[in-house]
């Protein structure tokens, strides 16, 4: 039996795609009481990607290992609760006034996490962390900021498995095809941002622009784009600099992926909310890069915590290259800290100074 609502397979005249990536047929498994969602899943390989990058990347600028899976636990659950906040507070509607189920913005499972809201709080979880051993922010940051992105492409193909946040009515040969949802009633009704056919109001677009493999791919290529940066310019992108490279990169691959996207949001002046923030976002991260730009010496370099010898850091930033703590960094010498501040001598004239016992 054909439903209503469903756009006659193949048909041309309708925009449809003839080839397109299918829809999961589900997205959870159950085993026994436990349901294990996909989306979840999503997330979690993305964390466990960007921890291990980030260990490797720590280790190799002479941090000790174990720091980074110290600090993502901290880091995540900050991260979960800024994101899912930040989704509640923009789509409000979704979950209070007449009809709605508070409660459910507690089901992160759903689908939901602003990304603006998880790096934020999650950076929190980080910068207590540095604070209470004694190690630079900054050296953190630029450990930590190729992986992100990482993260945030496996995190995307949760809405793949949830059918949710795809662009526009597409016909190309790798549209995305979204079904309709069965979750309330056996009939089916259109998801958030399914289109009506023209003319129509009980028939639907079924295949659409795959925003989530758009964000996905761009940030794949970002994480790659930042690791390079950092082996070839990591002297001058100290301070949190990549990290802001990391952030001007994201906010330009999300204003236009955002803009294809078709899902309700609030609009201001014509541009969704997303947009304007990605805008926001932006001009903050360029601000940061050029202020952090004039004051490189002015951050600390510490990579092992207060108290420990300071004489082993190493600024490698090369995993393959990095051979034991006694090696010295790219720029030719292992960087002296002081055991109090933690910020490095820098003789003028030279990056570094030899390496001195705290």
């Amino acid at each position: 039996m054909t439903n209503s609502l469903i756009a006659p397979e193949g048909a041309a005249a309708t925009g449809r795609a003839l080839a397109a990536i299918p829809s999961p047929d589900v997205s959870s498994i159950s085993l026994g009481p436990v349901t294990i969602h996909f989306y979840a899943l999503c997330i979690l390989a993305g964390v466990v990607a960007a921890v291990f990058w980030s260990e490797r990347r720590w280790a190799a600028m002479g941090g000790e290992k174990g720091t980074i899976v110290d600090l993502a636990v901290p880091a995540v659950l900050l991260g979960l609760v800024g994101g899912r906040l930040y989704h509640v507070i923009s789509d409000y509607q979704l979950y209070f006034g007449p009809g709605r189920n508070p409660v459910e913005a507690l089901y992160i499972w759903n689908g939901g996490l602003g990304i603006w809201g998880a790096v934020p709080l999650g950076a929190v979880g980080v910068w207590w962390v540095a604070r209470r051993r004694g190690i630079s922010l900054s050296k953190l940051s630029f450990a930590i900021a190729p992986t992100i992105p990482l993260a945030q492409a496996f995190g995307r193909w949760g809405n793949y498995f949830n059918q949710e946040l795809f662009g526009k009515p597409t016909d190309v040969p790798w549209a995305v095809h979204i079904s309709l949802d069965y979750t309330y009633n056996s009939e089916g009704a259109p998801r958030p941002g399914m289109q009506p056919l023209p003319g129509s109001s009980t028939e639907y677009y079924s295949t659409y622009h795959p925003t989530f493999l758009y964000e996905s791919l761009w940030c794949l290529a970002l994480a790659v784009l930042l690791a390079w940066l950092g082996r070839r310019y990591g002297d001058r992108l100290d301070g949190g600099r990549l990290f802001a490279v990391y952030i001007i990169g994201y906010c330009v691959g999300r204003f236009w992926i955002e803009y294809l996207r078709v899902d309700p949001a609030h609009e201001i002046l014509g541009l969704r909310l997303n947009n304007w923030t990605s805008v926001l976002v932006l001009a903050a991260a360029l601000a940061y890069f050029v202020w952090a730009g004039r004051r490189l010496d002015a951050f600390s370099s510490r990579v092992v915590p207060a108290g420990h010898d300071v004489g082993t850091e190493v600024f490698d930033t090369d995993p393959a290259t990095s051979q034991d703590s006694g090696d010295t960094g790219s720029d030719g010498g292992s960087e002296a800290a002081d055991p109090e501040t933690g910020k490095a001598g820098r003789p003028k004239g030279r990056g570094t100074a030899p390496s001195e016992d705290g």
